[in-house]
Parts: structure tokens; C-alpha cells; sequence
């Protein structure tokens, strides 16, 4: 059911039972058009999703307004976790909820309000994509994804009706390469370290992400068998940043990025040729007509995953206002805007009706594009014939061997990371 038919009046459904089928219905709340336009809600999140077209469609669609500030991984976690007041909505990744969610800066959310929550893959839920799964290391979303109840801070193990955050996009990453100025098949983590690169590889500079790489790596060159990469011992941390400082004292790395703006001119330029790198960041990269790749590798993917999240002091309208937005996200149109940058939505199913079938079966099905496939901004990312990297969303969202995570030894971590940088 659409937002735009969700708006009958006041009075037409009080008159004969459309009241109770309102409320069996629709699991949102109802909100009433004229209150609703003068409710503000801020949200914060990365620039990943903070995205002004969502705002200006919020407005169009739901008649309230959204305002965004987009921040990086580590400034949104500082602020989530000591500033509950100063924002409405979290735009957050769930490694983060692992370091925010114990604060009791954010609000348990009844699922039951939520449309399209029995949609939403397995990964969010019980965390696996088809029952045949095994979930990966690192902090699996699901593992975060619920708490016992309203004004829980805790962490539940399976499904409670209660939810940290409610899940809106995900990918599965890898490293981005130059294929014409490589000029060979890249097929594993180890090229990052490999001396033929040198001076022209490239590494995230955000510790809890740059690790995972940098631990895929490691593993992938047979030097470190992790128990948990995403849960690493001092030994295992102090082991992995010996074999990374070694590299970086011998020149492997042009530089460290911390924005996708950087990764974006880094590859664009040709300064670096193999990098850590994020989806939308290869598609921005192809739009300027440049060969950019997001190499399939042997080992699997580094995964992450991100959703919404309510401040504790959220209430009244504005809270219902958030519920109202939360279902207007998973309904569709964000998660085809999404994904024509190379993300996935929560609930893959809505998207479906937002997008060409020539869109739908590049992006999701992994089949050539019948026609060019254009970014959401109208820059041509593909041309007829061409085929997703990496395949399908099963295919690539079946080979994750790591979600973005925090360890127990996060500070440890943190500190040899930035010796590390610093070396």
C-alpha cells in the first residue's frame, strides 16, 4: 500500500468500522497531513546514505522534513554514543551499534510497526541468507540486531519483536583495482601486498575497517589464521600490524584514505591502481569513463551492513513521524535508489517495483545488462552485454568471510592501528 493512499481523512475513517480496518491494516501509525508538515527530524549518518535526493523525496511523499548531516565512521559513532539530543534519527552501521547501543542513547523499535518487516532478508534476522548458510565472523548484524525489550540495552540472541536498528542497506566489499594499468587477472587479498604495487596500493584509514582488509590479507598470504577476524587477540592484532608496517616501511602504500572522495581520486587518477574501496566510489569512478573494477576474490568479501536508528528522547508525533519514514524507506523507492549504486536493500522485494527489469537483473540477478545501466544520477555505468562484478546478490552476498566489526580488544587495536599510520 502506498504512503499516498494511506492518507484518508480524519473523519472518513471513523464512520462505519474503517477505524479497526486502519488499525489491522497498517502497521505504521497514522499520521494526520496537516500536523505532520511542521515536524522536523534530524538525522545523521555517513555520506553513504545521507543523500539529499532521500530528504527532498521524504518531503514529496511524507510531507515532512528530513535534515541530514553526513559524517565519517568515526564521528558518527562519537556522536551516537555521547549526544543523544542533538539528533532524532542515527543513519549508523551495525559495528557501530556495538560501541552506541549499551549507552542507552537509542530506543528499542517495535517491529510489530514495521510493514514490511517479515521481508526482510535472513541476514537482519536470524543471519543467514538461505538456510544453508554459515554466518561469517566479525559482528554479523543479527547478532546486534535485537534487544529484550523497550528500554533494553542489551543484545538479544534471536528474534524478540524488539530491534536496535532497523536494517536499510548492506553490501559485500572488496578491493577496487585499474585492470588497464594492472593488466592481469587479480584473483586474491594478497595483491594488496604484493611488491609489484608498490607506491600504488592504498588502504582505508578507519581502523575498525582498514583492520578487516588488512586481516583478509594476512590470512590470504597464509601468514595469520585468525581464530575470529573480527574478534582478534593481542597476538593476532599485534602480528597482523607487524606484517602491514613491514609493507608500508617498504614503500607498498601511496597513501591512506579516509573519505570517498579520496579513494574516488586515488583510482581516477591512477596514482593507485589497487585499493580498499566502496561501491559507490567504483561507480563514481566509471561515470568519468575510467576502467575501475570491483574485484570478485577467491577468499570472499568483507561485509557491512547499516540501518536506523531512534534516540531515546524521540516521542509523540516525531516518533511516529520516524515509524512513518522507517516504512516509507523499506516500501521501495529508496532501496532502487540504493541499489543502482551498487547497494542492497533490506527488503530486496520493494525495490524490485522500483527499478527496469534490465536494472533489477544487473544489479540483483547477475545477468547482462539488455541495455545501458545508469547510476541514479544518470551517469552510464555499464553497457549491454556487460555483467555485475562479482555476479549475483546470492552469489556475492553467499561469500562474505567477514562483517565490519568491534573487538574486545577495540583500544588495543585502535592504538597499534594508529602506530601503525603513523610508522
Amino acid at each position: 500500500m502506498s504512503m499516498s493512499k494511506m492518507r484518508y481523512s480524519r473523519r472518513s475513517l471513523l464512520k462505519g468500522g474503517a477505524a479497526a480496518f486502519a488499525a489491522s491494516a497498517l502497521p505504521a501509525p497514522m499520521i494526520w497531513a496537516q500536523e505532520i508538515k511542521d515536524v522536523t527530524l534530524r538525522q545523521f549518518g555517513t555520506g553513504v546514505s545521507n543523500l539529499n535526493e532521500v530528504a527532498q523525496k521524504v518531503k514529496e511523499d511524507l510531507g515532512f522534513t528530513l535534515e541530514m548531516t553526513a559524517l565519517d565512521s568515526d564521528a558518527v559513532t562519537q556522536r551516537a554514543a555521547t549526544q543523544p539530543d542533538s539528533f532524532d534519527i542515527a543513519d549508523i552501521e551495525y559495528w557501530i551499534a556495538k560501541k552506541v547501543w549499551p549507552t542507552g542513547n537509542l530506543q528499542a523499535m517495535d517491529t510489530s510497526k514495521i510493514a514490511n518487516y517479515g521481508k526482510i532478508v535472513g541476514i537482519f534476522r536470524d543471519g543467514k541468507l538461505t538456510p544453508e548458510s554459515t554466518i561469517a565472523q566479525g559482528t554479523a548484524p543479527h547478532t546486534v540486531g535485537f534487544t529484550s525489550g523497550p528500554g533494553g540495552t542489551d543484545f538479544a540472541a534471536e528474534e524478540t519483536g524488539w530491534m536496535t536498528l532497523i536494517p536499510t542497506i548492506y553490501n559485500a566489499d572488496t578491493l577496487g583495482i585499474r585492470p588497464d594499468l594492472i593488466g592481469r587477472p587479480i584473483e586474491s587479498w594478497t595483491e594488496l601486498l604484493n611488491p609489484e604495487f608498490a607506491g600504488k596500493a592504498s588502504l582505508l584509514d578507519i581502523s575498525s575497517i582498514g583492520i578487516m582488509d588488512a586481516a583478509m590479507v594476512c590470512e590470504a598470504m597464509g601468514e595469520i589464521q585468525y581464530g575470529d577476524k573480527g574478534n582478534m587477540t593481542r597476538d593476532e592484532i599485534d602480528r597482523t600490524m607487524a606484517i602491514m608496517t613491514e609493507a608500508k616501511r617498504a614503500g607498498q602504500f601511496r597513501s591512506f584514505w579516509k573519505t570517498f572522495d579520496e579513494s574516488v581520486n586515488l583510482m581516477a587518477s591512477g596514482e593507485v591502481v589497487i585499493q580498499s574501496m566502496w561501491s559507490p566510489a567504483i561507480t563514481a569512478v566509471k561515470s568519468r569513463g575510467i576502467p575501475c573494477v570491483y574485484q570478485p576474490l577467491k577468499e570472499g568479501y568483507r561485509s557491512w551492513g547499516g540501518g536506523i536508528g531512534l534516540s531515546s528522547s524521540l516521542s509523540g508525533l516525531p516518533l511516529d513521524a520516524a515509524y512513518e519514514y522507517i516504512n516509507w524507506y523499506l516500501s521501495g523507492w529508496v532501496g532502487g535508489f540504493l541499489m543502482r549504486q551498487g547497494y542492497y536493500s533490506a527488503v530486496p522485494e520493494t525495490s524490485k517495483a522500483f527499478m527496469s527489469p534490465n536494472e533489477w537483473g544487473y544489479w540483483f540477478e547477475g545477468k547482462p545488462a539488455a541495455e545501458p545501466i545508469s547510476s541514479p544520477f544518470g551517469d552510464v555505468l555499464a553497457q549491454p552485454g556487460e555483467v555485475r562484478d562479482g555476479g549475483s546478490f546470492h552469489e556475492r552476498m553467499g561469500h562474505v568471510a567477514c562483517w565490519n566489526s568491534v573487538m574486545d580488544e577495540n583500544q588495543y587495536m585502535v592504538r597499534k592501528w594508529n602506530e601503525f599510520i603513523a610508522a
